[in-house]
């Protein structure tokens, strides 16, 4: 009898699926050291033939599978391996179990309403009352009044810090794809030299792992979503050894052959500096875990929109995201708008498993939603959805991208275009997607 279903603890029976074996032993590679992708996929073959001759003639459940990658992993010698995926999967069920604890702690709910009484005071709450500004050539006014907004959390941060400038040696700026991290960075960074802080800024994307030693989906599509992409091993003790004041030689990616190259790069921080970093996955404790809480400062970022649509719905946050996402995917990394669409699964799968938990840990929420930005968007980006939905409608196995694409559509439908983005300053978190 083939092995096709499996039960989900849930109860429910799925068809199985070997490659998510393979995935989740590639991740516990992450965790110890760099990712083999076919030894990954070699234990995956051994847990596979073995499931065949335990369970000949009864469907398995998702724990038979994994203790049977603990026994795998066991017996080829791969101590560690198998100590870091009993710990992934012991992590996995502390937060199945705490996850309706954390839900309403991991909404920040005083940020929303702030928002939300902004919105309503500038009469920007509404898609019907955005759309005024539009038609009225208003949208100006508009920008200026949110962009003072942007501006004044950048002093309360920097105001922040400066009053533990004695304790903080990390400054993490984290938050979901799209959120504005670059820019919010760069803006901190402005602070800080007129303030006179000492700073230096690490890249964290230059420790990606090359796109080789990624497993591809069944659309050819690479998996580079979660913490575990990253070289998280390297990362840290990189940073345990720039806050004891060693030098390092960081790795260099190279984003368009999706490889590191041979090259390094000298790296020091001094006493008197602050490490900054912006990374989606800041906020993921595996991440910096060889620095102390009490060493860092962690600012949350999410696009808090409180734009009610025509039907009485709140705009989606990740909504905004996929459409920044698409403009920069298309103008910096030649990644076509359909194709960002398609792979958005992959971002929303990392941030509900590595970054939603985590949000009460941060030190600071701050939204990046810009109240004017989606006449904008839609400037950019509302004639690629026709083809969009086209394409992954006639998709059976891509049903979730097309109605994510007709959601977003319907939205852009709603709103009043705005073609003239002239007066979006030049260091607006706009600018970091439009150009």
């Amino acid at each position: 009898m083939p092995l096709t279903k499996i039960y989900k603890r849930d109860g429910s029976i799925v068809s199985f699926d070997k490659e998510r074996i393979a995935r989740a032993i590639y991740k516990a590679f992450a965790e110890v050291s760099q990712p083999d992708l076919k030894l990954a996929q070699d234990f995956s073959d051994k847990v596979v033939y073995i499931l065949k001759h335990q369970f000949p003639k009864i469907t398995p459940t998702v724990e038979n599978i994994q203790d049977i990658v603990e026994q795998v992993l066991v017996k080829q010698g791969h101590d560690q391996l198998a100590k870091a995926y009993i710990l992934y999967r012991q992590k996995r069920k502390e937060i199945r179990e705490k996850r309706e604890k954390k839900r309403i702690e991991n909404v920040p709910y005083q940020s929303i309403w702030q928002t939300l009484t902004w919105n309503m005071k500038y009469q920007c709450e509404t898609v019907e009352k955005l759309n005024e500004y539009v038609k009225d050539k208003k949208l100006g006014k508009l920008i200026q009044i949110e962009e003072k907004r942007y501006n004044q959390e950048i002093l309360n941060i920097s105001s922040l810090i400066t009053k533990r400038i004695n304790q903080v040696k990390l400054l993490i700026i984290t938050g979901p794809s799209s959120s504005g991290k670059t820019t919010t960075t760069d803006r901190l960074s402005q602070e800080f030299k007129k303030k006179k802080i000492g700073f230096v800024k690490l890249n964290v994307d230059h420790y990606f792992y090359s796109l080789k030693v990624y497993l591809k989906d069944e659309f050819g599509d690479f998996d580079f979503e979660g913490p575990y992409a990253l070289d998280l091993p390297l990362l840290n003790q990189h940073l345990k050894d720039l806050l004891a004041g060693k030098k390092v030689r960081i790795p260099q990616y190279d984003f368009k052959k999706g490889r590191r190259k041979k090259e390094t790069k000298e790296f020091i921080l001094k006493s008197n500096q602050i490490l900054l970093i912006d990374s989606h996955y800041g906020i993921y404790p595996r991440l910096t875990k060889s620095i102390p809480d009490s060493q860092k400062f962690k600012v949350y970022l999410e696009t808090l929109c409180q734009l009610k649509t025509k039907d009485g719905r709140f705009v989606r946050w990740t909504d905004i995201r996929l459409l920044r996402r698409m403009i920069r995917d298309s103008r910096v990394r030649s990644y076509d708008p359909i194709k960002t669409v398609g792979h958005w699964h992959y971002v929303r799968q990392g941030e509900l498993k590595n970054i939603i938990p985590y949000i009460s840990t941060a030190d600071y929420v701050f939204n990046t939603a810009l109240a004017y930005e989606l006449p904008i968007l839609k400037h950019y980006l509302f004639h690629y959805f026709p083809e969009i939905i086209k394409v992954y409608k006639k998709d059976k196995k891509r049903q979730d991208a097309y109605f994510r694409a007709k959601r977003v559509n319907k939205l852009l439908e709603e709103i009043n275009e705005w073609s003239d983005d002239k007066l979006v300053p030049k260091n607006s978190i706009l600018r970091e997607f439009i150009g």
